[in-house]
């Protein structure tokens, strides 16, 4: 089956775009996109690799579910379009960097910027139907990201992989943890971190801590 996914990635998730179940989901988003309103739009389902290459990889932000109100989802997890408004998880991800790392909060909720620099943005599913959250889970798109996450583990090394809440812990069980680096916390969901489950992780100092042991760049958040 032929998917529009940048060539690093194509290379090595070819085999699963060949499996029947990843032919049915394709039938169920084609489907879905042509009876309602989904996100993100179909140009940008897999942005999250065609931003970072494989090679390039660093970090991976392991998220859930894309956005599901207009204009917000662009395929990163955690991100949305310039001039949108920033959802509370993304607002507490920048008031951690902010005391983590004396960075000033940031106008632009968009995060290619992280992309750019070797940050894989994965939602564990990748589209969603309009203001309908989880309307595409459990239809294939869970077993691709699991594949991707197997893949980064085998064959690359020294990457970064922060886990936040149950379930990005849940889908991060297999990583290996000899060859990566596995910082794990609460969600930064509002209902997480009012609890004191997310702030001062300290995630993004950690993250650079490491790259840099390892003779790599620190990312510019």
């Amino acid at each position: 089956m032929k998917v529009k996914i940048a060539d690093s990635w194509k290379n090595i998730l070819q085999p699963e775009f060949e499996k029947p179940y990843f032919e049915q989901l394709t039938n169920f988003v084609k489907e879905e996109y042509s009876s309602n309103s989904c996100f993100p739009p179909g140009n940008k389902i897999f942005e999250a690799f065609n931003l970072c290459a494989f090679s390039d990889l660093k970090v991976v932000i392991i998220g859930q579910d894309p956005y599901h109100d207009v204009g917000q989802a662009h395929g990163l997890c955690f991100s949305v379009n310039d001039k949108i408004k920033h959802p509370p998880s993304l607002i507490n991800i920048f008031k951690e960097i902010e005391t983590d790392l004396n960075i000033p909060y940031p106008k632009s909720g968009n995060l290619e910027r992280w992309a750019k620099q070797g940050v894989l943005l994965l939602n564990a599913t990748l589209t969603v139907r309009a203001h309908n959250a989880g309307s595409h889970q459990k239809k294939g798109w869970e077993q691709f990201t699991d594949a991707v996450i197997e893949e980064i583990s085998k064959k690359q090394k020294n990457v970064v992989f922060l886990l936040w809440g149950g379930y990005a812990k849940k889908k991060g069980l297999k990583i290996d943890k000899n060859k990566h680096c596995v910082l794990t916390t609460g969600h930064p969901s509002p209902l997480s971190a009012n609890r004191g489950y997310w702030f001062g992780n300290k995630h993004f100092s950690k993250t650079n801590t490491y790259l840099k042991s390892k003779g790599l760049s620190k990312i510019n958040w």
